[in-house]
């Protein structure tokens, strides 16, 4: 007698990223992106607080409205993106 073949179901798709909003800002109007932790898959750096993003965690990509393309989006922590007008400017440590 042979071995019993497992049959495998297809992996369910991820669900899909938030709905793109413009958000104004003093510093111009910006579109933001909600991302699910689901469909997270990859590690990012928050340009908020210099942390890591890691794969899974939800959180918002953000780039100018002026200026769309894959190469102005940075990947934010929320909290990080709401604070990012109370930051001042200087450098960072350990770059």
């Amino acid at each position: 007698m042979s071995p019993r073949r497992v049959r495998r179901r297809p992996d369910p798709a991820p669900p899909p990223s938030g709905p793109e909003q413009i958000e104004s800002w003093p510093d111009g109007d910006w579109v933001i992106r909600l991302v699910p932790g689901a469909v997270s898959v990859k590690a990012y750096r928050c340009p908020g607080c210099d942390q890591e993003i890691p794969a899974g965690m939800p959180h918002l990509v953000a780039w100018p409205s002026l200026n769309p393309g894959p190469a102005e989006r940075r990947h934010w922590h929320r909290p990080c993106w709401h604070r990012r007008m109370q930051r001042r400017p200087g450098r960072r440590v350990g770059r």
